[in-house]
């Protein structure tokens, strides 16, 4: 009986212990709404990974909601040990409180962007309303879905790829300020991130344009099933930088740091960049890219330092509470 207890307790000890590993060996990636199913991916191959290289058994959690959302959770105490979002933005919104490191952009290569993304137009299958470029979304009879710039990355770059859509073509940002308060006036709801904005306009059927990231063209595919949505390439559009960083606030309790490291390093690999490329994320690879040019079709893109400074500058003039967003949008009218 005393030898049965001693294994009870050798037994229970040793679950102890591996619960302290566990913790170490444990990741929670924050993200934004659209990359869900790419991470889903890329952790089952990372998991495999490291088990291979390193021999040690991980676990990878993920959470998903508008970027900026998500930011501000991180920053109230959500214990991410990585945020992986679609703006800057939400990443120095970290930076600037002590969450992440200040030089976070520093830490990875391309400026802590593994891949980029653009936006483009999903409209319904056969696209009835015969919707091309820009200038179709203010037409009078064209109700248009796209996410709150205030919640999420995604409405942000669609905001910001509206307006500079107006000044490639040599428009003033006076012109440009007048296109998207007619454009916002068709629009009839926000979402407040990538996933819900598609939610409206598939399930709930409002809309018949949805403007959102190229990436989840694929993710509609698989969940809506094909033939539901085309895809439109407008003449133009912007170049999105998905930033990652390291939470240093949490690493440095959990003693996470290296593995938080090696998780958003790899996502350079060739194997990330490819699982990136299947989810119809923008490689930094040119070799994936031009493997997968089926997908990623040639469109004239512009960056954000073009007409907006930066997405901190375009922050504290569009986006901020009494800013430009605020004085062209103004709900049910």
């Amino acid at each position: 009986m005393h030898s049965l207890k001693l294994k009870t307790l050798l037994a229970t000890l040793a679950l102890a212990a591996a619960g302290t590993v566990s913790a170490q060996n444990q990741l929670l990636n924050v993200s934004y709404d659209v990359a869900r199913e790419f991470y889903k991916d890329y952790n089952a191959a990372f998991v495999a990974h490291y088990k291979k290289t390193k021999g040690v058994d991980i676990k990878v959690d993920q959470s998903h909601g508008g970027s900026s959302a998500q930011a501000r959770a991180v920053n109230d105490g959500l214990a991410a040990d990585v945020v992986t979002f679609n703006t800057t933005t939400d990443v120095q919104f970290l930076a600037d409180s002590g969450v992440v490191a200040k030089d976070w952009a520093k830490k990875f290569p391309n400026d802590a962007s593994p891949t980029t993304s653009t936006m483009l137009f999903l409209v319904r299958n056969g696209n009835p309303k015969n919707i091309k470029d820009w200038s179709d979304l203010i037409r009078p009879d064209v109700k248009v879905v796209v996410v709150n710039p205030k919640t999420g990355g995604n409405g942000r770059y669609a905001y910001l790829a509206a307006w500079g859509s107006v000044r490639e073509k040599g428009g003033t940002d006076a012109q440009a300020a007048e296109f998207v308060q007619q454009l916002y006036k068709n629009v009839p709801v926000l979402g407040k991130g990538g996933r819900d904005a598609t939610s409206i306009f598939l399930q709930r059927n409002i809309g018949d344009v949805l403007i959102t990231f190229e990436s989840e063209v694929v993710s509609v595919d698989r969940e809506f099933g094909k033939g539901k949505v085309d895809a439109v390439h407008p003449s133009v559009s912007i170049v999105a930088e998905n930033p990652v960083a390291v939470v240093e606030r949490t690493v440095a309790k959990k003693g996470t740091g290296q593995l938080a490291h090696d998780y958003l390093a790899w996502l350079y690999s060739d194997e990330a960049q490819e699982i990136a490329a299947q989810h119809a994320l923008r490689p930094r690879s040119e070799a994936v890219l031009k493997k997968h040019a089926d997908v990623f079709k040639p469109i004239k893109q512009f960056t954000v330092a073009k007409y907006f400074g930066s997405l901190s500058e375009a922050q504290k003039v569009h986006f901020n509470d009494g800013g430009q967003f605020d004085k062209i949008y103004v709900p049910g009218k």
